[in-house]
């Protein structure tokens, strides 16, 4: 039976993740394909957002970065379930990225609006375009200033933000990852990954956006080749499978991504909730599991910018038993 794909073209943008009302309702076991708006909310074709495409509130101002797609309502997911979202394809679709850095955010500073800790100027705003080959899967950068006049870098395209509503009815920014997902900036949630989400708010509330050509560990600029794509995401409910933070699935690892402040401590959360899925559903004793996972385990920053960190931590396949190793 083949199941039934969603083509959408949303009519609002959005900029929390959490409930709200949904733009789809779809079952265990379809797909959707959906077009999204780079990180300033500028289309595929160089537009900005139109007032009439933003989510407002009559209450307050949201934060317009990261503009998403969603919510989507999963029928079929309940608290207590997982979200397996299999990412499909990430197609680029115009031929330019930008990059560069901003007043009170990047790895220089601890300010963010709304929180100034120094009295010295911020850093300028600065903008950078990159051109895209989209056939040869290559970024081209034309410097100013500087004895380099131009460097070409290999794309590795992924979605900067995707997640569920947070769990006891929180509602974060999307600028913001946390145990929902959300603003990871991780480069493993890529194209032909596996994705898992925890559901804490019956119906998920899926959004996702923001995607990025490429990106450097940390996104120390707070930038990453900002861009756009149409995302065509396969969703299925896992029920009653306990997760606490997000886990990805490719060929040759399992991983956890862990989001919080301080860094060290995004790490911790990655690699305890690692042991946790591989004694759950690995067989590992759990003191045996830490133990391995001590000695071949290999992690990265997604970044180190945003209102909470993220770290991916990761265990090779090839350790797994065999029973449960589809590429043994």
């Amino acid at each position: 039976m083949v199941k039934k794909r969603h083509e959408l073209s949303p009519a609002k943008y959005r900029f929390l993740f959490g409930p709200g009302e949904p733009i789809l309702t779809l079952h265990s076991g379809e797909s959707l394909s959906a077009p999204t708006v780079d990180a300033e909310g500028f289309d595929h074709l160089g537009n900005p957002l139109t007032p009439d495409k933003k989510e407002t509130s009559s209450t307050t101002k949201f934060k317009e970065s990261n503009p998403l797609v969603g919510p989507i309502w999963i029928e079929e997911a309940y608290p207590g379930d997982l979200l397996k979202i299999k990412i499909e394809a990430i197609s680029l679709n115009r031929n330019y990225a930008w990059s560069g850095h901003s007043p009170h955010f990047g790895v220089l500073t601890e300010e963010s609006e709304g929180r100034l800790l120094l009295f010295n100027d911020p850093l300028p705003r600065v903008r950078y375009r990159w051109q895209l080959d989209l056939e040869s899967q290559t970024a081209t950068w034309e410097l100013s200033h500087s004895r380099l006049k131009k460097v070409t870098i290999p794309l590795h395209p992924f979605i900067g933000s995707i997640g569920v509503a947070p769990r006891f009815g929180r509602v974060e920014t999307a600028l913001t990852p946390g145990e929902y997902g959300g603003n990871m900036d991780c480069p493993e949630v890529k194209e032909g990954v596996i994705l898992y989400l925890p559901v804490w708010v019956r119906g998920g509330y899926l959004s996702f956006g923001d995607i990025h050509a490429a990106q450097g560990d940390g996104e120390i600029s707070g930038c990453a080749l900002e861009t756009t794509a149409r995302v065509t995401l396969g969703i299925e409910v896992v029920k009653n499978q306990n997760a606490d933070w997000p886990r990805v699935e490719n060929q040759t690892h399992i991983m956890v991504i862990g989001s919080t402040r301080p860094l060290i401590n995004a790490l911790r959360i990655s690699y305890l909730e690692l042991v946790r899925w591989l004694v759950a559903d690995y067989g590992f004793e759990q003191w045996e599991g830490f133990e391995l996972l001590s000695q071949v385990g290999t992690v990265r920053v997604g970044n180190v910018v945003d209102p909470n960190y993220s770290v991916v931590a990761k265990f090779p396949k090839k350790y797994l038993p065999k029973e449960n190793n589809p590429t043994s």
